[in-house]
């Protein structure tokens, strides 16, 4: 088969142990970002399966209808927002999606908590530059109080390293968020209100869908402390579009750590230009363990596939109708 890899921004997936798995097969691996329709279908054309990298590639109808080869998409991690599932499973494409580390996240989110509040970038780069320490001085974690919006597998994890610092952990979010927090002994908050305002650092850890997107408002910003950080590691789009950066402005939150972009690769995102603000390019999943993870996972749907035992399908239901065209 021939496999097209997009995306690849760091030559990354030729090192990895995984790789070997694809011995044989004809593999086509691009290292930039590409977002145009005809250049994607152009470079995709022969491919028989796509292994994307995340949600890097929006693979639409516009963009399946220009590839006529293809027969699998073979998805890295769990989330398939990015491609339009139903127009695979019309156009008889199966998608597969493999397993994901919930760890490599958060622990970016507690390096950009610990780099936000101590000021870390802001003074390395005083440092290099032969100033020393000329930012307004930093703020310890211990006593002060950690919200976690969204009690999944990252968020628990998050929660967890606040309470081994010695915060005040509360949480916020669905009714079945919330329960599951209580039954690891955090504390809910008394209100949505009461969630924001009394964060001293506010994490957010909830899945994008169409009810989250936008969830947190500019109303919701202007709640919390002038000294207080926001940390987003999840996705830039459950912010309400525009709102982190004129509240950054006003001055509530005072600090933001962000991971996550509208539109990536973010180039010259004015958020890495603000001094309140610790920017990292999206490094949350970006670590050798946890691609290890996806693309043995992605590569072993891949081959169960080929040998006409597909596993993990998304839609399973194109196999049907596959069947009824024969």
């Amino acid at each position: 088969m021939r496999i097209a890899i997009p995306d690849d921004y760091q030559d990354a997936v030729r090192g990895l142990a995984a790789f070997g798995k694809l011995a044989g097969h004809t593999v086509d691996i691009y290292r930039d970002a590409v977002t145009d329709v005809e250049q994607l279908a152009a470079r995709l054309v022969d491919a028989n399966v796509l292994v994307p990298i995340r949600e890097r590639t929006v693979i639409d109808d516009a963009l399946l209808s220009r590839l006529p080869n293809l027969r699998l998409i073979s998805q890295t991690g769990k989330g398939v927002t990015h491609i339009d599932v139903e127009a695979c499973t019309r156009r008889g494409v199966a998608v597969a999606a493999s397993g994901g580390n919930a760890y490599a996240p958060a622990e970016l989110t507690w390096a950009l908590v610990l780099a936000a509040v101590r000021k870390v970038p802001q003074e390395v780069a005083n440092a290099k530059a032969g100033n020393w320490q000329r930012e307004p001085i930093g703020t310890c974690l211990r006593g002060r109080t950690l919200g976690i919006f969204g009690y999944g597998s990252i968020g628990r994890i998050v929660a967890g390293y606040g309470k081994a610092f010695g915060m005040r952990v509360i949480v916020w979010g669905r009714e079945g968020s919330i329960a599951r927090a209580q039954q690891d002994g955090f504390e809910a908050a008394a209100s949505r209100a009461d969630f924001f305002s009394q964060s001293d650092v506010l994490s957010v850890h909830l899945r994008l869908n169409e009810e989250t997107r936008g969830s947190i408002t500019a109303a919701d910003l202007a709640q919390m402390k002038p000294t207080a950080v926001l940390v987003n590691t999840s996705r830039a789009d459950l912010v309400a579009s525009g709102a982190l950066m004129a509240a950054l402005e006003l001055g509530k939150p005072g600090f933001a750590a962000v991971d996550a972009y509208e539109v990536e690769p973010a180039i010259d995102h004015p958020l890495f230009r603000m001094s309140n603000v610790v920017a990292t390019p999206h490094l949350g999943y970006v670590e050798k363990d946890t691609y290890e993870i996806f693309f043995r996972g992605a590569f072993d749907n891949l081959l169960a596939f080929e040998k006409g035992d597909p596993t993990n399908l998304v839609n399973p239901e194109v196999l049907e109708r596959k069947a009824g065209a024969v």
